[in-house]
């Protein structure tokens, strides 16, 4: 065999290598941004709907007698999401926080002061768009996710990902609360 065709070969093996290894690296970087990226205007909603609870808490503390054990709850959930800088941790905080705030809309349905309050309507009507606007935001924030988990148990991008110390990402999910349709009610 011709020792420049060997040379030539083994140069475009060496090249080919090269970029499947460039080529996976810069995959999952992409997906590593993108899923910053979509956190990050998640974490302004979630933000925004954190400091509304205080200000939620008080208002149901002065019209109700609520159990103080949920608003005890939402406060120690809140403080830590506010504190917290990991994105896993966020999420699941995030994720209790829905929670909680929805038992306390659920719960003014018993008391009709509560309801009758502007400033509680305000608020419910703040939270609620922030609901929706998180809702908006979550789908594409798990599509991120979702490739990302895809990307780095991928071949041969897996090799390259456990190298870099890349884990898997937690998705944002849906409460069964937020899953229950009661039907129409009036």
């Amino acid at each position: 065999m011709n020792p420049l065709l060997s040379l030539v070969i083994i140069i475009l093996v060496v090249v080919g290598v090269i970029s499947v290894i460039v080529s996976a690296y810069n995959k999952l970087v992409m997906l590593k941004f993108n899923v910053s990226k979509a956190f990050a205007n998640i974490d302004v909603l979630l933000k925004q709907r954190a400091d509304e609870i205080p200000n939620l808490i008080k208002v149901v503390k002065e019209y109700s007698s609520y159990e103080s054990g949920v608003l005890e709850k939402l406060t120690e959930v809140r403080t830590r999401f506010l504190n917290t800088k990991d994105t896993n941790e966020k999420i699941v905080l995030a994720n209790e926080m829905d929670k909680a705030v929805k038992s306390i809309f659920a719960v003014s349905e018993n008391y009709p002061d509560l309801k009758a309050a502007l400033s509680f309507t305000q608020l419910q009507t703040r939270v609620s768009e922030l609901e929706n606007a998180i809702a908006d935001r979550r789908e594409f924030f798990n599509e991120s996710v979702t490739m990302y988990n895809i990307g780095i148990t991928e071949f041969p991008p897996v090799v390259l990902a456990k190298l870099l110390g890349y884990k898997e990402k937690t998705l944002l999910e849906i409460s069964e609360q937020e899953k229950q349709y009661n039907g129409v009610q009036f």
